[in-house]
């Protein structure tokens, strides 16, 4: 399970991007990070906007309601939810991971 810490900006988690795959999905944990598989290249901010747009999707939460904390040129990145629980985050990272 991915550890969540609360933050400033809401529930945070760490979060392993690995870019320009074949298509945007979850492929699990790696470490303590959940690992998000992202068909965008790193250029210009794009895979960054694509994780908090998916990330959006997955917790059907608002875009504006994630929040990329740290990480911004790195794989490794630390984001914030806001509108959720350590709780329900960690409800819905369980479903999202065992479905």
């Amino acid at each position: 399970m991915v550890p969540l810490a609360p933050g400033t900006a809401g529930v945070t988690l760490a979060v392993r991007v690995v870019p320009r795959a074949g298509r945007t999905t979850v492929a699990g944990v790696r470490g303590d990070a959940l690992l998000v598989r992202l068909a965008a290249a790193p250029v210009d901010g794009a895979a960054n906007d694509a994780l908090v747009a998916f990330l959006a999707e997955i917790l059907d939460v608002a875009r504006r309601d994630i929040t990329l904390v740290a990480g911004h040129t790195s794989r490794d990145k630390r984001i914030a939810v806001a509108s959720l629980t350590a709780v329900q985050l960690a409800a819905r990272l369980d479903a999202i991971l065992n479905a």
